[in-house]
């Protein structure tokens, strides 16, 4: 596992739309290196909780998730339902550091992705999980949470 360097905002990678991962072979391990190597630098982060790989300058459709030190990982995640119920909180991404907003994001989503090995599986977010999907998902698409915020917030003293 290694560490990789975040990219921030002023990359045009984070505004491309990421390729899907077609091939899930077992001994071709670099997807695994991709996503142990996402955990890893997420975990370094203070208080990031999601990762999408072109976060780390890859265009793949590939995100990791730390739910209380379980890291949930979604390759070529779709949402395939999501509430009408919506609410807006404060966000943030550790992509555009030093600021924050508020988005508006629904309140439930079902998610269709595989795991690392090509397993599909199915995963409902409610609130956070939800609002921490919908964000990650985006940067799959080249959409960054500044681009949708209602209004931006005061800027973190860091």
């Amino acid at each position: 596992m290694a560490y990789r360097e975040i990219t921030t905002v002023e990359n045009e990678v984070l505004r491309k739309k990421s390729k899907i991962v077609k091939e899930f072979v077992q001994d071709d391990e670099s997807l695994g290196i991709l996503l142990d190597d996402m955990a890893q630098t997420l975990e370094r982060t203070d208080n990031g909780v999601g990762l999408a790989a072109p976060q780390v300058g890859i265009l793949k459709r590939v995100v990791i998730i730390n739910l209380n030190n379980m890291f949930l990982e979604l390759v070529n995640p779709t949402i395939i339902s999501k509430s009408k119920e919506e609410e807006t909180c404060e966000e943030a991404c550790l992509s555009v550091p030093g600021k924050r907003g508020l988005v508006k994001r629904p309140l439930e989503v079902t998610v269709q992705a595989f795991d690392r090995y090509g397993n599909k599986f199915i995963i409902k977010g409610e609130k956070f999980l939800a609002r921490c999907l919908c964000h990650e998902l985006d940067h799959l698409d080249g959409i960054l949470y500044i681009d949708i915020m209602e209004k931006e917030l005061k800027e973190n003293k860091k």
